[in-house]
């Protein structure tokens, strides 16, 4: 009789063990598996929305300039030295090293204007890499073509602004092509128009305030990029926007590192639960064990039966563990997905790491109890017949 066969049939004949066995491996991988596979689903929707986010990088003219503080109480601040951007410079941007990373440059024009006696601020932007910058704008209407306008939320409350409205800035008629939903941000209380109609109305022609650059976050260095456009803009203040998603991003490190404890601890646990449940089991074919030293069988013999017991079993566990835990990942990630939908699809490494993992655990925890198996004194082990 083959040894495999031996180990199969003392499976078959001892199932209650050999299920708790499974059990024990199977909770294990399937948590590790379970927290691996949310960590990188988590970790894929933050890199999708940095990349969708908008701008990262913020260009702004370089100004020497002293904050005034007294008491903790700010009284404002004095700038001298003040340069402007030209337009024309931004060119220079898709000469950096990492320029394959920039998705977009928008240039921006500020001033303050005057609209049915109230002062706004006018805002010019090239609207063609708005989905890019802006990519939550929603509208009441469309985005501004030349010689039209948009209107922020709060901006067109109180002035009365309606789409089809005409507006005159400057001695140029605007017409409201559309009022932009709140934002929750400075945007509600702004009007924009395209870049060269704003640039004319304020009389900035060629000249920018200020550049935004969208790149692409999950996969180039956002700080070398600051680096690269401030050395061929030396005249610009360079910086990039970090507390975006670096919360969300510390979170979810803090995150990573308890699963990474608490998928110790469970493989401890079932490592723990194959040792116990295996020298018990040895202890009851104390018998039978002398059985097989007495026809011939060598202590190699004895233990590679053992081994191939824990051998069989983890396999099952590792594969079964992996499927457990893939579809508790997928039941979890609803709590964690801020109502977007999010999957986690099959991951051919993470499978063979699972499959290996419960291989590894299960033949380590059987090592003693097939030694303890193969030390067993034949003589002794007949005498408990």
């Amino acid at each position: 009789m083959k040894l495999r066969t031996i180990a199969f049939r003392n499976l078959l004949r001892r199932k209650a063990k050999a299920l708790f066995i499974l059990v024990g491996l199977l909770i294990g991988i399937a948590s590790v598996v379970a927290f691996i596979s949310l960590v990188e689903a988590l970790t894929q929707e933050i890199n999708h929305k940095m990349e969708k986010y908008g701008a990262n990088i913020l260009i702004v003219p370089k100004t020497e300039s002293l904050s005034l503080t007294y008491g903790g109480i700010s009284l404002g601040g004095l700038s001298f030295d003040m340069r402007e951007l030209k337009q024309a410079d931004l060119e220079k941007i898709k000469t950096i090293k990492n320029r394959q990373n920039v998705a977009a440059i928008g240039p921006l024009v500020l001033g303050a204007v005057e609209v049915h006696k109230k002062q706004l601020l006018l805002t010019g932007l090239d609207f063609q890499v708005r989905r890019f910058l802006r990519p939550w704008w929603k509208t009441a209407g469309r985005f501004p073509e030349k010689e039209e306008m948009l209107a922020g939320s709060e901006a067109a409350r109180i002035l009365g602004l309606t789409e089809g409205r005409t507006v005159t800035l400057n001695g140029q008629t605007l017409r409201v092509s559309g009022i932009l939903e709140a934002t929750g941000s400075q945007d509600d209380q702004m009007i924009f128009s395209h870049l060269t109609t704003a640039q004319a109305i304020l009389g900035k022609e060629g000249r920018i305030s200020m550049a935004e650059v969208a790149a692409l976050c999950s996969g180039c260095p956002v700080e070398e990029m600051v680096a690269q456009i401030a050395a061929v803009l030396p005249g610009a203040k360079v910086m990039a926007i970090k507390q975006v998603v670096q919360s969300r991003m510390e979170a979810l490190g803090h995150f990573q590192n308890l699963a990474f404890i608490l998928s110790g601890l469970v493989i401890l646990v079932g490592a723990l639960v194959v040792l116990v449940t295996m020298m018990g089991s040895v202890r009851e074919r104390t018998s039978e064990i002398g059985i097989f030293r007495s026809i011939g069988f060598r202590r190699s013999h004895v233990m590679r039966i053992i081994l191939l017991e824990a051998g069989v079993v983890s396999l099952l566990a590792g594969a079964l563990g992996y499927l457990v835990g893939l579809g508790v990942t997928q039941a979890t990630l609803p709590f964690f997905s801020d109502g977007h939908s999010l999957t986690a699809p099959f991951n051919p490494l993470v499978a063979g790491g699972a499959v290996a993992l419960a291989l590894v655990l299960g033949l380590l925890s059987g090592i003693y109890p097939a030694l303890m198996a193969a030390r067993l004194d034949p003589n002794e082990a007949l005498r408990s017949l």
